[in-house]
């Protein structure tokens, strides 16, 4: 069983920064396996955020957060860098890992693994 803790969450002004992590007891989990962040609002779908295979060579941003989030990885957590956070960033961030090949490693919710969830609240 894959577990995932998200921690970073918070409360910030629009134009602020947060970086969230999620941290997994192995870093064995991350190996040949797709990560990713997706959130989510109450009451809306899910949206996916980010996608990067192990190797971190490629790395896939949602349009809505291209330029302004950074995903990066060391050992056996994985970093989600938020910079100029704006109000319609605000929602439940889940990192999540599964075992889609490199080509299925794309933007998305569906993942097989997912953590508990950090809230992050952008006031205007």
């Amino acid at each position: 069983q894959v577990q995932l803790t998200e921690s970073g969450g918070g409360t910030v002004q629009a134009g602020g920064s947060l970086r969230l992590s999620c941290a997994t007891a192995s870093e064995y989990t991350f190996i040949n396996r797709c990560m990713g962040w997706f959130r989510q609002v109450p009451g809306k779908e899910r949206e996916g955020v980010v996608a990067v295979y192990s190797g971190g060579v490629t790395t896939y941003y949602s349009d809505s957060v291209k330029g302004r989030f950074t995903v990066s990885r060391d050992k056996n957590t994985i970093y989600l860098q938020m910079t100029n956070l704006q109000p319609e960033d605000t929602a439940t961030y889940y990192c999540a890992v599964d075992r889609a090949p490199f080509g299925r490693c794309q933007v998305r919710t569906d993942f097989e693994y997912r953590g508990q969830g950090t809230q992050v609240t952008v006031s205007s």
